[in-house]
């Protein structure tokens, strides 16, 4: 059986997973499918640009504030290490 907190860290990292490849996603269709500027006569393709290049952001911000919960989750992990080196006295 699972205690609460493997099961904080197992959201954790599927959530993060899932946004680390939405990120991915959002970025390459941005980069490499719609079309840059505004040389286009198609407007719709301008805005869903716009669309995912706000998409892009929001999630790229989730994706930092999971990382950081997933950061202290693990803290007596890494202070653990940390000690262990010397790197934290």
């Amino acid at each position: 059986m699972l205690n609460g907190k493997a099961v904080k860290l197992w959201v954790v990292n599927i959530a993060s997973f899932f946004l680390f490849v939405l990120l991915g996603m959002t970025g390459l269709i941005n980069w490499l499918l719609l079309p840059r500027g505004y040389e286009t006569r198609d407007r719709s393709l301008i805005s869903l640009r716009h669309f995912f290049r706000d998409v892009h952001k929001w999630v790229a911000l989730g994706f930092i504030i999971f990382i950081a919960i997933h950061i202290v989750l693990h803290w007596p992990y890494l202070k653990s290490n940390l000690r262990k080196y010397r790197v934290l006295k």
